[in-house]
């Protein structure tokens, strides 16, 4: 056996093409597409050492983005700077592996960041409502949805990254296998990632840790009243509007700019002689400041214009929905016909499958901890078959998966069919979201394990090896986010300034205002004309709503790197364009990376005692006793930040890049 892998290691090198075959972005038969490995070629790729890089990766990126999630509402895909980070192990430290091998580290490394998303956009709503989650509670909620993911994606691996080839280019599964195979001539990439990760860290440390300058300075407009304008100055989110481009950035940056220089300034002006409250604030408007107006009005506000965007998503995506479905069951229904001895066209075992579902449905409904009964097992399991082929379809088109979209009408149409079965107040409120956080991590995991298994096409996998990856990748991230999760709610309040967790404040606004009635229905519906309006003009909804739902301290720095990407895309092009690109977006994943995970660390410092309370606390006082930020921490921060968007100006625009 050594042997003949031996001989086909030599056959790959001598036979290597310096790119991926130009059939990959050409509307072909996906059965006519050449990939880098061929199917008669056998490399090692589910080996130990692949499935131990892949399970760190995935708690190291899962951990990332969990924090990450929390603070801004948003994660970073982890496929590309898991690949890289597997790059530089694998050639870097241990000189061995092979493309298929780093793409199986990838693979399993990428599980996590899904399966976070799934678990931050929902569970911490329970937190929020004063509830105690178990850290067993939240692995097996993540463990199920992740795996119920899996399951209803394999049937329809073939139709997507076969018979579809060329009408859907899964863009993000591309650009990784093209980095895969670049990562054969080098290791610059990775060194960019880590440079990017480990100044982010330092960076986060003397911020967050040390505490030598603020964090989130602001500055009032003068005689503008109510009207601020500050910046969370974060390499994180500078990394993110960089990944994200220029034009999304600019539409979070208006909807913010909505909210802080225009809304919260014409309350201010209309509320400055009213004699009683306004609901749902308890003070006068006159006696209240831009942060208590934003908490009382323009979070709501911003929140129906976020269940328009998922809404108004859901209702565009249904001839998606019900195309997948017909394609993916007559896929399902002859797959004896396509039966192939192929090692790039072998599947798992659909009896497997099949047994693996019947378990989760047994687990889900009468197992503790989650034990949720017939009904809502089966309304988990009912609606994450619904959303598995829009997400996958989705994300194949575009990269954009409608998790969010998605988990809304989930909770919505549970919400409606619980009350009409007798469920109410808080216990109709937690059986809801229950059902919302399983179909919510089902359809994340679903998105990235389709990028994933394009990947594998274009570079020549075995599919079957593929998906025992993706099941190792998701058990290993399920059992690690109960822990991170924990961690960071004990260190942070969830819903301070800290950990504001977006996404979860917005499901239980509309799971608690079903079941109780209680929301400020006028201004959720004011929301949802903006939304409307947003949407007529042609704005994408949802990052314009997310910029108006969240405080514009999160959506300023975003700029920065936006404005620098548009720089890269506007003055380069052709080959030289992305490779510029990439290395923006290697530098930017890095800084993402470490600044979420210094967040992390210091999360668990946070939580460690010693005589002054915590370590934190004892680093905290460093900067306190030193007195920098209050002599002139504003200033102090900007120019920082400002140093990290300069550097990451050089990597991607001045900087020379080898083209060879």
């Amino acid at each position: 056996m050594a042997q003949v892998v031996n001989k086909n290691l030599a056959e790959s090198k001598s036979n290597k093409r310096k790119g991926l075959d130009p059939g990959a972005y050409q509307k072909i038969p996906g059965t006519d597409y050449k990939p880098y490995i061929s199917a008669s070629t056998v490399l090692p790729e589910l080996t130990l050492t692949s499935i131990i890089i892949g399970i760190i990766l995935s708690i190291v990126f899962g951990a990332a983005n969990a924090y990450l999630g929390l603070r801004l509402g948003q994660t970073v895909g982890a496929s590309v700077p898991a690949a890289v980070a597997s790059m530089a192990i694998l050639r870097g430290v241990l000189k061995r592996g092979n493309v298929l091998e780093n793409n199986m580290c990838q693979t399993i490394g990428s599980a996590g960041e899904s399966l976070a998303a799934g678990v931050i956009f929902t569970v911490p709503a329970l937190i929020v409502w004063g509830m105690e989650v178990s850290l067993i509670q939240v692995s097996a909620m993540a463990l199920c949805g992740g795996l119920l993911g899996i399951c209803f994606l394999l049937p329809l691996r073939r139709y997507l990254t076969v018979e579809e080839h060329g009408n859907l280019p899964f863009p993000d599964g591309t650009a990784c296998a093209e980095v895969i195979v670049a990562g054969e001539s080098g290791g610059e990439n990775a060194k960019l990632l880590f440079i990017g990760g480990g100044l982010s860290a330092l960076y986060a440390f003397m911020m967050k840790g040390l505490k030598l300058w603020h964090e989130e300075p602001e500055w009032a407009i003068p005689g503008f009243d109510g009207a601020v304008v500050g910046i969370d100055a974060y390499p994180s989110l500078l990394g993110l509007g960089f990944i994200m481009g220029p034009k999304i950035s600019a539409i979070m940056l208006a909807g913010a700019a909505l909210g802080w220089l225009g809304l919260i300034p014409l309350i201010k002006l209309i509320g400055a002689n009213a004699s009683a409250p306004l609901y749902p604030a308890t003070a006068l408007i006159s006696e209240m400041n831009h942060w208590q107006i934003w908490t009382s009005y323009i979070r709501y506000i911003g929140a129906g214009a976020v269940v328009f965007g998922g809404v108004w998503g859901f209702i565009k995506i249904l001839p998606v929905m019900i195309k997948s479905f017909s394609l993916g069951f007559a896929n399902l229904t002859k797959g004896s016909k396509n039966s192939s001895s192929l090692r790039t066209d072998s599947d798992m075992n659909m009896g497997i499958i099949f047994i693996i579902l019947a378990v989760l449905f047994i687990f889900i409904a009468f197992v503790p901890p989650l034990k949720f009964g017939i009904l809502r097992a089966s309304l988990a399991i009912l609606f994450s078959f619904f959303f598995v082929p829009v997400a996958a379809r989705m994300t194949g088109m575009t990269s954009n998966n409608p998790v969010s979209g998605m988990t809304i009408a989930t909770l919505l149409a549970t919400c409606l069919i619980l009350k009409s079965v007798g469920y109410s107040g808080e216990t109709g409120m937690v059986a809801a979201l229950s059902v919302g956080v399983i179909v919510c991590i089902a359809a994340a995991v679903t998105g990235d394990m389709a990028q994933d298994l394009k990947t594998g096409h274009l570079l020549g996998a075995t599919p079957k090896k593929q998906q025992i990856g993706e099941i190792i990748g998701t058990v290993a991230a399920a059992i690690a986010i109960g822990f991170v999760i924990k961690l960071l709610t004990s260190a942070y309040q969830i819903g301070s300034a800290e950990l504001p967790a977006p996404q979860a404040n917005l499901m239980s606004m509309v799971v608690k205002g079903v079941m109780t009635g209680s929301l400020p229905w006028n201004l959720i519906f004011i929301g949802m004309g903006i939304g409307a309006m947003a949407e007529m003009i042609g704005l994408p909804v949802l990052p314009f709503a997310v910029g108006l739902y969240l405080p514009i301290h999160l959506s300023t720095p975003a700029i920065f790197g936006g404005f620098i990407r548009g720089i890269v895309d506007k003055k380069f092009s052709g080959h030289e364009g992305d490779a510029r690109r990439e290395s923006g977006v290697l530098l930017a994943s890095g800084m993402v990376a470490g600044d979420a995970l210094m967040g992390v660390l210091l999360a668990i410092l946070a939580v460690i005692p010693n005589s002054e309370g915590s370590i934190a606390k004892t680093l905290g006082s460093i900067g306190d006793n030193l007195g920098i930020a209050n002599a002139g921490g504003n200033t102090l921060s900007l120019i920082m930040f400002l140093l990290m968007g300069a550097y990451l100006y050089y990597v991607s625009v001045i900087r020379k890049i080898d083209l060879e």
